[in-house]
């Protein structure tokens, strides 16, 4: 069956994983090493993904980081994980473009946290991409939950053997799968370059 439909995740597809730098930024502000930060930042991500509250989320994180934060620290963070996740990549934006051009609907299906999610929707001409937005934190569920992936192919309106979900962790791999999706583990663009041609989708 012809793939009539292609489901972006979010971070490492449409945009760019943090840096380093970005990261050993935040690490500085709480007074902890880079790896420490980040386990913290993991820990229990998928519950703030959601839909936990995010003062509750960052209290958390700092707790496991021996830190105490006050409400403009947290603000901070927020701010600090808002710009981890703001560099987007046009080239998969400009193929998205393409494919919609060519008459196959494209959506985003991500897990990400409220305050994450609220400003990509602000975010001027970002979604105008997509056909259809499924992020977690409105949805509350979380990849790889079949309830979460089934929202993303119901709002294409195509039926799940006719989506290409596209993804950068395999366990969301997996999970689309289970549910009767064609699913690709995403590493890099340059690595992705066959992929559309299997599925008979425009190259990029």
């Amino acid at each position: 069956m012809p793939v009539r439909g292609v489901i972006f995740d979010y971070g490492g597809v449409l945009c760019h994983h943090p840096t380093k730098a970005q990261i050993a930024a935040a690490a500085g502000l709480c007074g902890v090493e880079p790896e420490d930060f980040v386990r913290a930042l993991w820990k229990h991500r998928l519950k703030y993904d959601a839909g936990q509250d995010p003062i509750e989320y960052w209290r958390t994180c700092a707790s496991l980081m021996n830190r105490t934060f006050d409400d403009a620290r947290i603000a901070t963070m927020i701010e600090h994980e808002i710009n981890f996740w703001s560099v987007l990549d046009d080239r998969v934006l400009d193929w998205a473009a393409k494919l919609r051009s060519r008459g196959v609907r494209t959506a985003i299906l991500s897990n990400l946290p409220r305050p994450l999610g609220n400003r990509l929707r602000e975010l001027d001409g970002f979604l105008r991409h997509f056909d259809h937005v499924t992020f977690s934190f409105e949805l509350g569920y979380v990849k790889p939950q079949a309830e979460i992936y089934r929202d993303a192919v119901a709002g294409l309106g195509v039926a799940p053997e006719e989506a290409l979900f596209i993804d950068d962790r395999a366990e969301n791999i997996e999970g689309a799968r289970k549910v009767g999706l064609n699913a690709e583990l995403y590493s890099s663009w340059e690595a992705f370059a066959s992929i559309p041609e299997r599925y008979g989708l425009p190259d990029r």
